[in-house]
């Protein structure tokens, strides 16, 4: 069976998410790709929110360190998203930005983020985790296809699409397994093609891909999966720390857990580790995990 595939396989789509239109001063707007889940996904939010604020930074030498957002409300994926940037304040070492995302005249996205200048000092890190490289494990693209049939009909050309990032998920995919499984995951991330040599765009690509599997994670103690009818599943707030300097365009392993869900509440937290054991970034996420909602309507 033939499924078509309407983007690109390469990371245009990903840079053309990230490729912003300066309307005024501090001002820019983005456009929006669909993945399925019929809102924004949170990742691309957070991922134009933090290029947004470094257009506003003068010094080349300041890459962002650590970020923290809030979702507010659900994204329109019909119109763009308008950021407005905050030059809240420019350090001899640090430089602060708070990012607005306004959709319908409505904050939708708010970011605090803070970028540093490059210094040397104490290191350290923990061991990365041992688990098979990337290219002993399927892309996860390819066995969406290859179980295509499972998928809500509604779903499976925007679900089998070609993607700009390629995942490959060291513990097995199944689609209809409600089974529980620890909260645990590793994935292996990186650019479906390579990238330029744009540092931000690096971190952004990072950003995006660090709302993938945080909440999933959270949800597999119960047998549950966010695609489930009666799962309401959404970001409330994510953070990230970016601790070294990394390429997306290489493969990054995701080591995600969730050590808590409670009241309607799910948390995750991740790391992220180059195949020669450096760790570069970490991200944090809570997010909206209600049960018992009542099915959705098939919108075919």
């Amino acid at each position: 069976m033939h499924y078509p595939h309407p983007m690109p396989k390469s990371t245009d789509t990903l840079i053309a998410l990230l490729d912003l239109e300066r309307l005024e001063q501090n001002i820019y707007r983005g456009h929006n790709r669909d993945i399925g889940s019929g809102r924004i996904f949170g990742g691309q939010v957070l991922a134009q929110a933090l290029v947004a604020a470094r257009h506003t930074i003068e010094h080349e030498d300041r890459a962002a360190h650590s970020l923290h957002g809030y979702f507010i409300l659900q994204g329109d994926l019909s119109i763009p998203v308008v950021y407005f940037v905050d030059p809240t304040r420019d350090g001899r070492s640090f430089t602060t930005r708070r990012v607005k995302a306004i959709q319908h005249g409505r904050a939708i996205f708010t970011l605090s983020a803070s970028f540093h200048r490059t210094e040397t000092s104490l290191s350290h890190q923990v061991p990365m985790p041992d688990v098979p490289p990337p290219e002993d494990l399927a892309s996860e693209l390819d066995v969406l296809r290859e179980q295509a049939h499972l998928l809500p009909a509604h779903l499976r050309t925007i679900l089998t699409q070609d993607r700009p990032l390629d995942f490959r998920p060291v513990e097995p995919i199944t689609l209809l397994d409600r089974s529980f499984r620890d909260p645990f995951r590793h994935i292996w991330i990186r650019s479906a093609g390579p990238m330029s040599d744009n540092l931000v765009h690096h971190q952004a690509a990072l950003a995006y891909a660090s709302d993938y599997g945080l909440l999933s994670t959270a949800l597999q103690p119960h047998g549950r999966t966010v695609r489930d009818e009666d799962i309401m599943a959404a970001s409330l707030d994510h953070s990230m720390w970016f601790h070294r300097p990394f390429r997306a365009d290489d493969w990054l392993l995701y080591s995600i857990e969730s050590p808590v869900a409670h009241g309607a509440r799910g948390f995750g937290r991740g790391t992220f580790h180059t195949r020669d054991g450096q760790l570069v970034a970490s991200a944090a996420q809570e997010g909206l995990l209600r049960t018992g909602i009542r099915p959705r309507a098939n919108p075919r």
